[in-house]
């Protein structure tokens, strides 16, 4: 992670690093989106320069237009721009957002991660603060493992990855340490203020950290 620009600060205060947060994600029927933008949110009232991004979506129109909601949130989210490996590169933090696919991440975010290999060859990915959320049907659906699974890709990135915990008393409601994650049923659950309270708790840790670290390498920088 590069020392870039910083905050004035304020009379009596400490300069603080600004911090560029890239939220990149995938939904298929808008369970993730909503999460998505709450973190988004989240991130710019903490102070974050923020990139909302969605991954390209790999389904044919056949599989798409067979579930109304699936194309309802094509198309409602269609005006949010596709994640390119650039955004990795501006980007001080990353937080990804998939659904559960067989306790796993999706092709689509999947395919995403895979080529950014010219970016992991060059370092670009190293250094920067990682952390996740999903979304399932079931509340053992995999949630956990679908996680897990992202943030083996993360070790590999050379990544400091930024997990919840059990850091806030509302984390021993929703109960993942992992990340934020969402039952949605068969989509008659939609995401409600549990889910939102964990997002905004694990968002506001992420910014955190990010801006400590950052702050970290600037100082270092500074005495070499």
């Amino acid at each position: 992670m590069v020392a870039g620009r910083h905050t004035p600060a304020p009379p009596g205060g400490t300069v603080m690093a600004d911090v560029n947060v890239a939220v990149i994600y995938y939904s298929a029927t808008g369970t993730l989106a909503t999460i998505a933008e709450a973190i988004a949110d989240t991130a710019k009232k903490a102070g974050a320069e923020v990139r909302l991004r969605r991954v390209k979506e790999l389904a044919p129109d056949a599989a798409i237009d067979a579930n109304p909601a699936w194309r309802a949130n094509v198309e409602a989210t269609a005006g949010i721009p596709e994640a390119e490996p650039a955004d990795m590169e501006w980007a001080d933090a990353v937080i990804f957002g998939t659904p559960t696919r067989f306790g796993n991440v999706t092709s689509q975010l999947k395919q995403f991660l895979d080529i950014l290999g010219p970016q992991w060859q060059a370092g670009k990915l190293a250094d920067k603060v990682y952390s996740g959320f999903t979304a399932s049907s079931t509340a053992h659906g995999g949630q956990e493992t679908t996680l897990l699974a992202l943030y083996n890709t993360i070790h590999h990135f050379g990544g400091v990855i930024v997990s919840p915990g059990y850091t806030d008393p509302s984390k021993f409601v929703d109960g993942n340490p992992y990340g934020t994650s969402h039952v949605a049923g068969q989509g008659e659950l939609p995401v409600g203020e549990q889910t939102l309270t964990a997002a905004r708790v694990q968002t506001r840790r992420v910014v955190r950290f990010t801006r400590a670290i950052k702050d970290g390498f600037a100082a270092e920088a500074a005495r070499s």
